[in-house]
């Protein structure tokens, strides 16, 4: 019977064993990493998209052609590459690691297998590039490359199963129309949740008026209502992404996806809102 690798994957997020090694190494990272232009950097808020996966593509390049350099004996340029990958590999791990920091218990356990297993293939190719001085190290690059195959299909799992780095919010199409929102009695910078047509819609009345976002954090999914108001700005509280109420732009990471905004109007006594387009 073929191997279902899918459920196998899926057991990572359930592998608690893993907690007393996830909490202070989020704390860690969290720590060194703190909030600010270097961690939005990171995340990638500034592109749009999670800046991790594209700094990968560096290293995995460079470790796949030197192991294929080696099968075809080219071990000098073989070694070169190797110091490349290794070298790239830096800002890689620390742009995983801050999107691994600020994400939930599940996905932070199948990070931490992900990250163990990188961490296995930086040990095994930097143990060939010593044994190359002497002539060897080949099959410790393979076997480096080897592991970060792997590695790579558990980073798949965290990026399209899981959702790390997706966007929570790509299934909210409406209202489109003018739809009741319930009664205007909201207290000045206090979220309100209301639903809306089926969405949960977060309303908040500020100084320039009623500003309106959809509820459910596009990180990964926090409710956005029980978050802080702050400088017409709302704060996830799972994991402290930060989004302007006036349109919904990201202003801090982790997210780097615009949380959907919607029209606010005033109808005798009640509101209506609809998506922006």
């Amino acid at each position: 019977m073929p191997l279902d690798k899918t459920s196998q994957l899926d057991k990572l997020s359930r592998l608690d064993r893993l907690d007393p090694l996830v909490s202070p190494l989020s704390k860690a990272v969290a720590g060194v990493i703190r909030p600010g232009p270097v961690e939005d950097a990171l995340h990638g808020t500034w592109l749009g998209h999670p800046l991790h996966p594209a700094l990968a593509q560096l290293p995995i390049g460079c470790f796949v052609s030197a192991t294929v350099l080696d099968l075809l004996g080219e071990r000098t340029a073989a070694g070169k590459l190797g110091a490349l990958g290794m070298a790239s590999a830096t800002p890689a791990a620390l742009a995983g690691a801050t999107d691994w920091s600020h994400s939930n218990p599940g996905t932070q356990r199948t990070g931490l297998v992900h990250a163990l297993l990188n961490s296995a293939a930086l040990l095994a190719w930097g143990s060939s590039l010593l044994r190359r001085r002497r002539g060897g190290g080949a099959l410790l690059g393979a076997l480096g490359t080897s592991l970060l195959g792997a590695s790579a299909s558990v980073g798949g799992h965290l990026a399209y199963r899981q959702g790390l780095g997706a966007n929570a919010d790509t299934d909210i199409t409406g209202p489109t129309d003018w739809t009741d929102a319930g009664e205007d009695d909201l207290v000045t910078d206090r979220p309100t949740l209301r639903t809306v047509a089926g969405t949960q819609v977060l309303l908040v009345r500020t100084e320039d008026g009623i500003q309106a976002l959809a509820d459910r954090c596009s990180h990964q999914s926090g409710p956005l209502h029980e978050g802080t108001v702050h400088d017409g700005c709302v704060t996830c509280p799972w994991h402290g992404s930060t989004f302007r109420l006036s349109d919904g732009h990201v202003e801090h990471g982790p997210s780097t996806h615009p949380q959907p905004a919607f029209e606010v109007r005033r109808a005798a006594g009640r509101l209506e809102v609809r998506l922006r387009g």
